[in-house]
């Protein structure tokens, strides 16, 4: 991985698990860093953390909740005022729920959050993007995807068959539908679009799974890999020469794997999708 000196790198979920990892090892690679949290003492807390640990003094924050779509906007606007550049964006941010929650714009909270936040902010800076090329998007999906669907007179669970892995999956399905059209979109303009799934890795998103499921879960993380793992898999698609000029892929463990699910190779599902959540963010 080379050096990343002048470059700018935008984290989003930067404050916890693979987020922070990656935020740690792209400001060691001597990026500048703007990682993306919630809570403000927490997110000052952890640039802290990201700069002695990285040894790095280029780490700086901004605070979003992806919930909220008047939020993005304007974490996307501050972002456009203050970097007169962006190389790396990072779409990390991401939610679980037990139960189906809605959002203040109305929306099924994990597909607001996981899905509609990536593609909303990704559009509000895509310019920005595209005059510093070459640039990279990473999208952080998941093998989840290979269990979600996409049922449009549905997709919020407003008319019930809401469940944790069902919302999950659904979400991280969209991600990866969401890279293969926006690397078609984005082709031949010097921004490339990839995405992964970082491993399965023991981060605090699943400690809102429900009481049920956590005997099995503490079980499965002496499985998982370390978010150091996850986070470095992330660094290597946002950094690699292996991937400078390889758009529109999914990735395991640093391979390019063809998804096994023929809907997350579905090119109209993509397109459908992509005038769907052009409309939920109202950029349409």
């Amino acid at each position: 991985m080379g050096r990343l000196e002048g470059k700018t790198a935008l984290v989003t979920g930067g404050t916890s698990g693979i987020g922070l990892e990656a935020s740690v090892q792209l400001a060691e690679l001597g990026a500048r860093v703007v990682l993306v949290g919630r809570d403000a003492a927490k997110t000052a807390r952890v640039v802290e953390e990201v700069k002695q640990r990285s040894g790095s003094s280029k780490v700086a924050s901004l605070l979003c909740d992806f919930g909220s779509q008047a939020d993005i906007r304007r974490l996307a606007g501050e972002i456009k005022a203050q970097e007169p550049r962006l190389d790396i964006l990072i779409n990390n941010a991401g939610s679980v729920s037990d139960r189906r929650r809605v959002t203040v714009d109305g929306l099924e909270q994990t597909f607001a959050v996981n899905h509609l936040g990536y593609f909303l902010l990704t559009q509000l800076l895509v310019d920005l993007l595209q005059q510093s090329t070459p640039a990279r998007v990473v999208n952080v999906a998941s093998i989840g995807h290979r269990h979600g669907d996409l049922d449009f007179d549905n997709l919020q669970f407003e008319r019930g068959g809401y469940a944790i892995m069902k919302a999950y999956g659904r979400s991280k399905l969209a991600n990866v539908l969401f890279t293969t059209e926006l690397a078609r979109r984005l082709a031949g303009k010097g921004v490339t679009v990839n995405c992964l799934h970082p491993g399965a890795v023991a981060t605090p998103i699943w400690s809102r799974a429900p009481w049920f499921a956590q005997p099995v879960l503490a079980v499965a993380k002496l499985f998982m890999v370390t978010p150091e793992e996850g986070g470095a898999r992330i660094v290597y698609l946002a950094t690699s020469d292996d991937v400078a000029d390889k758009s529109g892929g999914y990735y395991e463990k640093n391979a390019l794997v063809t998804p096994r699910t023929p809907l997350a190779r579905d090119a109209a599902l993509a397109h459908k999708l992509w005038d769907v959540s052009a409309r939920l963010v109202q950029l349409t």
